[in-house]
C-alpha cells in the first residue's frame, strides 16, 4: 500500500517559535530515507513555507495557501494553481472597502508570487508585512488593487479582530466562485480571513496529490479550523493535543502537542513498530 503522510505546519508540525525542532527533523528525515512519503499543507505561501521547512526532506509536492497551489520544492516550480475570476476579485475588493477593512492580494504571474496592498494602517497588518518582508523576502507592491485584480489573482488575506472581519466574511461568502477560511491565529488573539477560488482547498489539493501520485491511503495531521478540509479528504485523521476542539472531534487520533514533537513521535511509533 502506498501511503502519504501530510501535515499542517503552524500549530501542528512547527513549535511555537515557529520552527521545525531538531528532533522532528531527525525523525522525519530518517523515515523518508526509509521510504516514507511526506509533505505538508499550509496557509503559508512559498516565501515562508519553504525556508521554515528547509530542514526536512520533503519528497512529495506540498499544498500552499490553503490549497491555492501545489508546489514542487525539489524542482522549485508550481505544478498547479487555482485563479479567481477578475469580476469576483473586483466585487470582493468592493466588499472590503465598504467595511473599511484592508487586505493583501496575491497574484501568480510567470511562476512568481507577488503580494499587493493599498495601505496599511492597522498594527497587525503592518506586522504581518514586516515579518514577511524582512525574514522571508516576500515581494510586496503598494498600488491601487483594482488595477491588478486580473486573471492571475489567486488569494486575498487580512488579519484583525474577529468582530472587524466577520461582516466581510458574511457578505463575501455569498459570492459565487470563491471559498474562504476564517480562523484564529495560533500565535496571538487575532484572526485570519482568507479568500480563494472555490476550486482551491486543502481537500482538493490533497485529492490531486492522491490521484496524481497514486496514493492508496492518506494520513493527515492538523490543529486548526482550516485543517478540517484536509481531514475531509484523508483516510486517517490525527489531531495534535493543542488542536481546536472541532478538529479533535473530527480526528481518529489525538496525539502529543506541537510543543512535544507530537507528529514526529507518532510517526516514529507508527512506522517503526
Amino acid at each position: 500500500m502506498k501511503r502519504l503522510y501530510i501535515s499542517d505546519l503552524d500549530g501542528t508540525l512547527l513549535d511555537p517559535k515557529p520552527e521545525i525542532t531538531a528532533h522532528t527533523a531527525e525523525v522525519i528525515n530518517s523515515l523518508t530515507a526509509k521510504g516514507m512519503n511526506f509533505t505538508f499543507a499550509t496557509a503559508r505561501s512559498i516565501y515562508s513555507a519553504v525556508p521554515i521547512t528547509s530542514a526536512l526532506d520533503i519528497n512529495v509536492p506540498c499544498i500552499l495557501m490553503n490549497g491555492v497551489s501545489i508546489y514542487d520544492i525539489k524542482h522549485e516550480r508550481y505544478i498547479k494553481s487555482e485563479f479567481i475570476e477578475p469580476t469576483v476579485s473586483a466585487e470582493l475588493l468592493r466588499i472590503y472597502k465598504r467595511h473599511g477593512v484592508e487586505c493583501f492580494m496575491y497574484r501568480i504571474d510567470s511562476g512568481a508570487l507577488t503580494c499587493y496592498y493599498e495601505k496599511l494602517t492597522s498594527r497587525v497588518m503592518q506586522s504581518f508585512a514586516e515579518v514577511r518582508k524582512n525574514e522571508y523576502k516576500k515581494p510586496f507592491v503598494q498600488c491601487r488593487l483594482e488595477d491588478y485584480a486580473d486573471e492571475y489573482t489567486v488569494y486575498f488575506t487580512t488579519r484583525g479582530k474577529y468582530e472587524e472581519l466577520l461582516p466581510v466574511k458574511l457578505e463575501a461568502e455569498k459570492l459565487e466562485g470563491i471559498d474562504h477560511a476564517f480562523y484564529l491565529d495560533v500565535y496571538d488573539d487575532s484572526w485570519y480571513l482568507e479568500f480563494f477560488s472555490h476550486k482551491a482547498s486543502k481537500s482538493n489539493g490533497l485529492r490531486y496529490l492522491r490521484e496524481e501520485y497514486g496514493f492508496d491511503e492518506v494520513v493527515a495531521f492538523g490543529d486548526n479550523l482550516n485543517d478540517l478540509p484536509l481531514f475531509a479528504e484523508a483516510d486517517i485523521k490525527v489531531a495534535v493535543g493543542n488542536a481546536r476542539d472541532e478538529v479533535k472531534a473530527a480526528a481518529d487520533y489525538v496525539i502529543g502537542t506541537n510543543t512535544e514533537d507530537g507528529v514526529a513521535k507518532w510517526l516514529y511509533d507508527e512506522i517503526s513498530r
